[in-house]
């Protein structure tokens, strides 16, 4: 056994020796490399001190419930972080959404003072929300009631 371990090491050590060639052959891709191994490292360390929105505990709780466990206090953040960035990303859809509803509305008009309200004001409808809400693919729908 110990000479089949010994081989292993040896037929890994040739393939290590290749890696660094090539890396000489281009010496760009290792600048990029190296250059986002810095970047990820320097993302790493901001998530040391970044806040979520989204409370720790609440996102503690949801990861539980998942059955994601994990100690590394920076994974739940960045986990968080990406939640945070869903959530935003919906409620700016949404708005879009309203956005055009009202001024196709709001195009015949013809007071200006009317369509300057208008304009610093949106509200934001179910029907706005259920619209973005379908193009990530979840269908928020109320159903159709019958009376």
């Amino acid at each position: 056994m110990s000479s089949t371990a010994q081989a292993g090491p040896s037929a890994q050590g040739s393939q290590p020796q290749t890696v660094p060639e090539r890396t000489q052959l281009d010496p760009r891709q290792a600048e990029e490399q190296a250059r986002k191994d810095r970047t990820l490292t320097e993302f790493m360390l901001m998530l040391d001190d970044f806040e979520p929105m989204i409370p720790n505990e609440i996102a503690d709780f949801y990861l539980q419930r998942v059955g994601f466990e994990t100690e590394d206090v920076r994974l739940k953040r960045l986990l968080s972080l990406a939640a945070q960035k869903f959530v935003s990303d919906i409620a700016a859809d949404a708005y879009q959404h309203a956005r055009i509803r009202t001024n196709a509305a709001g195009g015949g008009r013809g007071r200006a003072g009317a369509s300057t309200k208008d304009k610093t004001k949106t509200t934001l409808t179910m029907d706005d929300l259920s619209a973005a809400l379908s193009e990530y693919g979840i269908n928020a729908k109320k159903p159709e009631f019958f009376m």
